[in-house]
């Protein structure tokens, strides 16, 4: 789905910074920060091969504390300071099954991955916001963070509501100092990744795709609108969150899930 809206400028003369842009949700939203005027830098852990990358790269696995200090210090070389911080970085990694197929191993790997990675960037890049006295900075979490299916997320729904519980108290400290923090949690989003995880759960379930992916949604009450989100509609959520537009906003977690949280949240 392409971005009907009209090119903004906004975002003119900040620059930004998203984790893992080079794909899915995280390419939609460095697109889109782009369109609104900032200019943006995109990480992961190797470049994408693609000749026509439209931001500046840096290769850097972000589970690795030297990695971090190596592309913050690429950074400050070649920007100076980062207005806009997009921890997108994260994945469900970790087995299906239940608590008796995860191992110590999974759990750390999880934890690095979705919760520890985004901590370990922000203490690195916020002296300078806080020294600036400006700033925004959002977690890229999910809706399994409050909704959790034992038998498929388990680990990577912990890291999650971690990572939401973090992200608050985040947002807590730094109100007064100019700095905001926001929770943005997808649901089900047409993505690689999640088409892989509906592939996996058919496969060991003895489901086609479209069974599986029929009961995956049902596991979590169905979407009410009735269709996967696409990337753009959750970048399009994160461009208002790190606007003018929303400058009173901060320690929110926005679930942008198509109705399917069958709670008051």
């Amino acid at each position: 789905m392409k971005n009907q809206q009209n090119h903004s400028t906004e975002l003119n003369g900040k620059t930004a910074l998203v984790t893992g842009g080079t794909k899915g949700i995280g390419k939609a939203i460095a697109d889109r920060l782009a369109e609104a005027g900032a200019q943006v830098i995109v990480t992961a852990r190797n470049h994408p091969g693609d000749a026509n990358l439209d931001h500046y790269f840096i290769a850097a696995d972000l589970t690795q504390p030297e990695d971090v200090t190596k592309m913050a210090e690429e950074i400050d070389e070649k920007f100076g300071t980062v207005d806009i911080l997009i921890d997108n970085i994260g994945g469900l990694t970790t087995p299906g099954g239940g608590y008796s197929t995860l191992t110590d191993e999974h759990w750390e790997n999880e934890l690095q991955l979705n919760l520890l990675a985004a901590i370990r960037l922000d203490r690195t890049l916020l002296p300078k916001m806080v020294d600036q006295q400006s700033g925004v900075i959002i977690h890229i979490s999910s809706v399994a963070g409050k909704q959790p299916l034992w038998n498929l997320n388990m680990a990577y729904a912990v890291s999650k509501a971690a990572l939401n519980s973090y992200s608050k108290t985040l947002a807590t400290e730094l109100a007064s100092k100019g700095v905001r923090v926001l929770t943005v949690s997808p649901g089900a989003t047409k993505t690689p990744p999640m088409v892989k995880v509906i592939e996996d759960f058919a496969t060991a379930s003895g489901l086609s795709f479209e069974e599986g992916q029929t009961q995956l949604m049902n596991q979590v009450g169905g979407i009410p609108m009735g269709r996967m989100a696409e990337p753009e509609e959750v970048a399009s959520l994160v461009h208002f969150l790190v606007s003018p537009a929303a400058a009173y906003l901060t320690g929110t977690n926005y679930a942008i899930d198509g109705g399917s949280l069958p709670v008051v949240v």
